[in-house]
This record gives structure tokens, sequence and C-alpha cells, in this order.
């Protein structure tokens, strides 16, 4: 009985995915997923770009602060400009607040004016996992290399209100700019804000 409960353990143990944190300085956790045209995207197809990750949610205040006011359309048209691939995550599970199929996320993406490269659907939340992505919006840069470079919130104004954003210190930007120079990233890590992944 002890034998085989112990073996069950141990093909159980053998099956789990385990994924180590993200860690600034260390490559990017290898990710799959779909997009909304129905392609399959990877990390490792934008090698020698730098990526930002966005975990999104429509119907959380704080996405809807930064996309109502255009600071989230603005930073992605000029990490575009500056050769950045950005990718909006959706890690809402089907039922929770966020969930949305292709269609509609396309939908959003036209009506927002949003200019990511793609937005990737990850209803099982695997991406996120993957990332141990907190909140909506959380945000990452990786560098053409695919090393994490910087991981957090998206500026310095943990808040709904959408005045904040003049004056705020927008860690991505930061971040892009650094990387794009050859700087050093005076932030790497912070404190994400927002609402919670709804996996």
């Amino acid at each position: 009985m002890m034998k085989s409960l112990l073996c069950a353990v141990a093909a159980l143990s053998l099956t789990a995915t385990v994924h180590a944190a993200p860690a600034i300085g260390d490559p990017a956790p290898a990710f799959s997923a779909v997009d909304t045209a129905g392609k399959t995207r990877t990390l490792s197809e934008f090698k020698g770009k730098t990526v930002v990750l966005e975990w999104t949610n429509d119907g959380c205040p704080y996405v809807k602060k930064h996309y109502g006011a255009g600071n989230m359309q603005k930073l992605q048209q000029d990490a575009a400009k500056g050769g950045a691939v950005w990718l909006s995550i959706i890690s809402s599970a089907p039922g929770k607040q966020g969930y949305v199929t292709a269609a509609g996320a396309n939908e959003l993406t036209r009506t927002r004016g949003a200019a990511p490269a793609a937005v990737l659907l990850d209803p099982k939340g695997d991406v996120g996992r993957a990332y141990e992505a907190q909140t909506t919006p959380h945000m990452y840069v990786i560098d053409k290399d695919g090393v994490l470079r910087y991981m957090g919130a998206i500026d310095d104004k943990p808040t709904t209100d959408a005045a904040t954003i003049h004056g705020a210190r927008n860690y991505v930007r930061e971040a892009l700019t650094a990387i794009a120079s050859g700087q050093k990233i005076a932030e790497t890590a912070t404190d994400p804000y927002g609402c919670s992944v709804k996996y």
C-alpha cells in the first residue's frame, strides 16, 4: 500500500511542470501561446529583438486607467518605433473577469486603438504562472538575448486615477531607453500594482 502510494506520488511529480522563478539577469522563461490570429508564438522567435510582455484585463480599473488615457497605446507605439516587440497577454480563465475570445480580444485592440505586435491568449494560465504574473498590468522587458531585464509595475503611481499618469516615473519606458542606449537600467524590479490576474 505504502509502496504504491509512493509510486503514485513519484509519477505525479514527474508529470508536474516546474518553472524556475523569473529572475533579473536570467534567461526569460520560454513560452508558447496562441495569438488572436490562431498562430502559435514563442519567445524564441523574437530572439534579436527587445520584447515587452504586458498582462492585461479589460475589466480591471488599473488597466482602464492606462488605456483610457492613451498611455499604454503611446508606450506600445514608441516601443515599436524603437524596434521592440510588444506582446499583450490575457491569462484570465474562462468565466473570470477579463476572459475574451480571439474575436473579442481583436475588438478590444481595435476600439482602444491599441498597438501590440500580438495579443496572446493564455486561458490556462501557463504563461502567466511561468512568469509569476500577479497583476494587470504586470510588465516585463526582455532584451535581444532573451535575458529578463525588468519586471514589475508600469510606473510609480499605484492608483486608478488617470491624472497621476502625467509626471509618473514610467519604469517600462526607462528600461526600453536604457537597453536601446546600452546603459544600465536604474530600476530592474518593482512591486506590480493592479487587479490580480484571474487564473
